[in-house]
């Protein structure tokens, strides 16, 4: 499959900039330059270990869910520091994912620690089990909703199931408002279609990418993916 080595997450950090005059675009585009050899979908990550510091951890309420929020907590410092194997089954000590679904079925963590789940089999190339696992996710109202679609169409486009990556990567790309999110499915929506052998759709979503999202990191080489194509427009 072409291009798939691109797709795979990968943990990096990303410091912050708070002068107001910098376009946070292209500060992304910066980073994005400097570092595209390592890694090929920061922006997950960084939406990723950002969700768990600081979105989520503030909603949960009662006793149980503290529990499970506090428990979810050391699997994602596992997982910002690329520990895969630890953040999934634990330290001896502190729970992994893995269990934290189990045991803390019902909650709020319970649920984003399928997400995580599937972050973490992805990364190991276990495509089957981060299938099961995103499956398993229910992101309606959360944060990383769209991002745990496309993280499944990647799974699916690993796996050879370039028709279920669609549907996957068109769920990802609902939200035309996320700059960030939206064009980086696009691109892996263009490159499954093209892996189907439908140049015309591969085009269409390459072409989003440019005239909607200009300003992202995938629309500085798009040009050169239509051109691939055959359209010179």
């Amino acid at each position: 499959m072409a291009n798939s080595a691109r797709n795979q997450p990968g943990t990096e950090g990303v410091s912050t900039i708070t002068e107001p005059d910098i376009d946070p675009m292209e500060t992304l585009t910066v980073f994005y330059e400097k570092n595209k050899k390592t890694l090929s979908t920061v922006a997950t990550v960084v939406v990723v270990v950002l969700a768990g510091y600081f979105g989520y951890t503030k909603l949960y309420k009662g006793p149980a869910e503290e529990k499970a929020s506090t428990a979810l907590s050391f699997p994602q410092l596992y997982l910002g520091a690329d520990s895969v194997n630890m953040a999934l089954n634990g330290d001896g000590k502190n729970l992994g994912f893995t269990k934290i679904t189990k045991k803390y079925s019902g909650t709020a963590a319970g649920n984003l620690a399928y997400y995580y789940e599937g972050v973490c089999y992805l990364k190991m190339g276990d495509y089957a089990n981060a299938i099961k696992s995103l499956k398993e996710f229910n992101g309606k109202g959360t944060m990383v909703s769209n991002i745990a679609n496309g993280l499944l169409g990647q799974a699916y486009m690993e796996s050879g199931d370039n028709a279920k990556a669609i549907d996957a990567f068109k769920k990802a790309t609902e939200d035309k408002d996320d700059a960030m999110v939206t064009p980086m499915y696009l691109y892996d929506l263009g490159l499954a279609y093209e892996a189907t052998n439908n140049a015309n759709e591969a085009k269409a979503a390459f072409k989003r990418i440019r005239d909607e999202y200009p300003k992202s990191v995938h629309a500085r080489d798009i040009d050169k993916e239509l051109a691939r194509l055959g359209d010179l427009d």
